[in-house]
């Protein structure tokens, strides 16, 4: 049994594709977003050489927006079988996918070219079984629309469920050094965490999206986290030539959860999100370097309220992969 780690947009869509062709008996796929042509076409030419395929998408954003209508088409006229994913849930947001009942890959990233080809994303697949039998296990609940109950014994990490005592766990346990990325830091008790984590001398290097990227109604409150972190001394930086969508925590260069979870309120209570907690070495040696290489190619944030009007100022460059301004 192994676990193995993709990093985006260095190994591209290839291993990704390659699992797909692999396939012989069967696919479970679940999806935020699926819109890449390449795997589209993948996904509906598996299904014509017999394997048995279900796809399971999020219809809507919490705007109302609607990202997976045409691949959609595509995939019924491939003869795919497609459904909306479980309305239990807000959103969801859990990006999955699972080979013959055997290996399973845990992603950050959306199946969109910009997440495959611009931005900062991981991937873990596993051929561990109570993981594999786990994914498939509420795969199954979501499709057939029953409650299923993971519990605190789970193996991986999921909201609604265990996630925030999974993820202040590993902040709790972190004697040195703690990376974080993510896209959103708005979770007040994930928040409190890092702050003790400081408070007790690790050395926290944290990589957001820069505020401006940040829709109009929720800039006050990310920029809150950001701003309590930095006033206590957590060095917070912005990436410079890529866009981060990564969801990853690494502590102690021994033990990292990575998949869909922004820290946010939101994803922890409300939505269907996934992630895994892996200690494997050849794992954590990659993700090591990939993290100390981020942090060099990256520029603080300035979160001061001059920094933020200027920023704002540039607000149609949604993006955020131009030059860093250096304080």
């Amino acid at each position: 049994m192994s676990r193995s780690l993709l990093i985006l947009p260095d190994d591209s869509a290839q291993p990704i594709l390659d699992a797909i062709h692999a396939a012989v008996k069967s696919l479970h796929i679940k999806m935020f977003v699926f819109s890449d042509p390449e795997l589209l076409k993948a996904v509906v030419a598996a299904q014509h050489r017999g394997v048995k395929v279900r796809v399971m998408l999020n219809p809507a954003r919490r705007s109302g927006e609607t990202e997976n209508e045409e691949s959609r088409k595509i995939l019924s006229a491939g003869n795919v079988e497609v459904m909306d994913s479980n309305p239990e849930f807000d959103l969801t947001h859990e990006k999955s996918m699972i080979v013959d009942d055997k290996t399973a890959f845990v992603y950050s990233l959306n199946w969109e070219t910009k997440n495959l080809q611009e931005s900062r994303d991981y991937a873990i697949v596993t051929d561990h079984a109570h993981e594999v039998d786990e994914i498939k296990a509420c795969f199954d609940a979501d499709w057939n629309r029953k409650h299923i109950d993971l519990g605190d014994q789970a193996h991986l990490v999921w909201c609604k469920g265990n996630a925030r005592n999974r993820i202040a766990q590993l902040i709790d346990g972190a004697k040195h050094t703690l990376f974080v990325q993510n896209e959103r830091f708005q979770d007040p008790i994930i928040i409190e965490h890092l702050v003790r984590a400081k408070m007790r001398g690790v050395k926290i290097h944290v990589m957001a999206k820069p505020p401006h990227t940040l829709k109009e109604e929720k800039l006050v409150e990310g920029v809150g986290g950001l701003r309590i972190m930095d006033d206590v001394g957590i060095k917070i930086h912005r990436l410079k030539h890529l866009k981060l969508h990564a969801k990853m925590l690494l502590a102690d260069g021994a033990r990292a959860i990575i998949g869909s979870i922004n820290l946010t309120p939101g994803s922890f209570d409300s939505r269907r999100e996934l992630a895994i907690e892996v200690s494997d070495p050849h794992v954590i040696e990659r993700l090591q370097k990939i993290v100390h290489h981020d942090w060099e190619n990256s520029c603080p944030l300035d979160l001061s309220d001059e920094g933020l009007l200027k920023d704002l100022k540039d607000r149609r460059d949604t993006e955020a992969i131009g030059l860093c301004d250096h304080k």
